[in-house]
């Protein structure tokens, strides 16, 4: 699309002078005590999930423009061409058709299937895939020699499916045990073997590759205490989710399940790479995952942009970063089971976003992606919430809670719904104190979001939530999203460097590396 840069556009010039005449003071005390409404102007229902924005820094002008910099940077286009199977990841020449994967299959959608060629043959590939991904699930699940599955993987081979499992550890069939390894430091796999027997557990490779430094270090390690343990039939308890079969094969694995290069890793649960969570929860289970995500899908798809919750989280993301000049988000999810969130979220934003160059490869003048950050309440509360309230930085938080527990022990769900309320409310409201200490300044912003329950289809919700709401923020930069070279130079070195380790040669290295080379050997 041909179009001005977001900082040259009619609606950021106004905005910075909103910023300047009213944005810089907003105080939201004030704003609650103006408008008995606010909070259900600034709240709004997408698919199972209730966003309540009203203790941001934000007023219905600057609302209005910042929905008009969507307009001006063509968001509405650009997502259309994304659903349309256009390659807009431009670097890679590819499409990023993650969405896909979560369509119901033609027949499901009761017409037939009207859509351009790559997005029909697509849509039949995913299906096939799926339907085989999750009957080899059941198959697992209805073997009880089998008690443990070990998950190989890294990024978003592992930040996904961990996620997701423990998120829907309530559903989870017993009698089974899911372990996650991705650090190529050998104590972490180290770790987990030793509380394994060979007989009873199934490996799962995932690389799409099947050549991640990290992935395959770690699965030859898991063969050879595989075989050294007595283990046998490296076929039946080891599996690959990938696309070399060929390699997969040679290592000795006839069971693959593949995925295509418009999937991004960080975009990949929904894939084959999701397969520890459909023999957690089941086929069905996982089925409902998809769906609640299409139902996200659908909103951010059809919803005008001034009722888009994908679209609104991505316009506050630039008001705070761009104009405010926050540089970190705390993510809080009041659920013990949405621990793996901020971990998971930070992939999908920080390397989505995290680019100092344009779509073409030209230097931004603004800044992108914030730091992402957090820990689930109400831990976080003992640990970083001291500077949430008293420091000198303010960050936005983003809390996640869940109306309905899980468990059934008494008392422990209306705690920690009481503090998830509180600690929003203590943000903005502040308390005043002239000793100093015990002064809070408030009119700190955040963001509620709340599911009804934590099943499957609600995760699979939220999740696409955040996909989208990354989508929003790139597409007002103009940035790819969908590439991550910023991941390979440090992969190149490592590789130049693992035999200097042993050789000792520094020859070309600078000072530093040479130095802590020499202290290492």
């Amino acid at each position: 699309m041909n179009r001005p840069p977001c900082h040259q556009t009619p609606a950021w010039a106004a905005l910075q002078a909103q910023f300047e005449a009213t944005g810089k003071s907003f105080d939201l005390r004030q704003a609650f005590a103006a408008d008995p409404g606010r909070f259900a102007a600034f709240s709004q229902e997408a698919p199972h999930v209730f966003a309540d924005l009203s203790k941001n820094l934000v007023d219905a002008p600057t609302q209005a423009l910042l929905l008009e910099l969507a307009r001006q940077r063509g968001v509405e286009q650009y997502r259309d061409a994304m659903f349309a199977g256009e390659k807009i990841n431009r670097s890679e020449g590819r499409a990023a058709m993650h969405f896909l994967l979560r369509n119901p299959a033609p027949a499901q959608q009761g017409r037939a299937l009207v859509a351009p060629e790559n997005i029909a043959a697509g849509l039949l590939q995913v299906h096939e895939t799926l339907a085989a991904m999750l009957a080899y699930a059941e198959q697992v699940r209805l073997d009880e020699a089998i008690t443990d599955i070990v998950n190989i993987g890294i990024g978003g081979s592992d930040l996904g499916p961990q996620m997701a499992v423990l998120g829907l550890d309530a559903f989870r069939i017993p009698g089974k045990r899911f372990h996650f390894v991705s650090n190529v430091d050998g104590q972490e796999l180290a770790g987990v073997l030793a509380r394994l027997r060979p007989q009873n557990t199934l490996f799962l490779i995932a690389s799409k590759t099947f050549t991640t430094t990290e992935t395959m270090t770690n699965a030859l390690s898991a063969k050879h205490w595989f075989e050294a343990q007595g283990g046998q039939d490296i076929a039946r308890h080891f599996a690959a989710l990938t696309t070399n079969v060929a390699a997969a094969q040679a290592f000795g694995i006839s069971t693959t399940f593949g995925f295509w290069d418009w999937v991004g890793g960080r975009y990949s649960l929904w894939s084959a790479i999701g397969l520890p969570l459909a023999i957690s929860i089941g086929a069905q289970g996982f089925r409902e995952l998809l769906a609640g995500a299409h139902a996200m899908d659908g909103h951010f798809r059809t919803a005008p942009l001034a009722q888009n919750l994908p679209v609104r989280l991505g316009l506050l993301d630039v008001w705070y970063r761009n104009f405010h000049r926050f540089t970190s988000r705390s993510i809080a999810p009041y659920s013990s089971a949405l621990r793996r969130l901020p971990a998971y979220l930070q992939q999908l934003e920080m390397e989505s976003n995290g680019k100092r160059v344009d779509a073409q490869g030209q230097p931004l003048p603004f800044a992108t992606a914030p730091v992402l950050w957090g820990e689930p309440g109400t831990n976080g509360q003992h640990a970083y919430f001291q500077m949430l309230h008293q420091g000198t930085d303010v960050v936005p938080v983003e809390f996640v809670a869940v109306k309905k527990s899980s468990h059934g022990l008494p008392g422990h769900h209306d705690k920690l719904l009481a503090n998830v309320l509180a600690q929003a409310q203590a943000l903005m409201l502040g308390q005043d104190d002239t000793g100093g200490h015990k002064h809070f300044p408030g009119n700190r912003p955040s963001t509620f979001l709340l599911l009804d329950e934590l099943i499957p289809a609600s995760l699979g919700a939220l999740i696409a939530l955040q996909e989208h709401r990354v989508f929003v923020s790139g597409a007002i930069w103009g940035i790819n999203s969908f590439d991550q070279w910023g991941v390979e130079l440090g992969k190149v070195l490592a590789k130049d460097i693992e035999p200097r380790l042993r050789s000792g040669n520094v020859s070309g290295l600078d000072a530093s590396t040479a130095g802590l080379l020499q202290r290492l050997r």
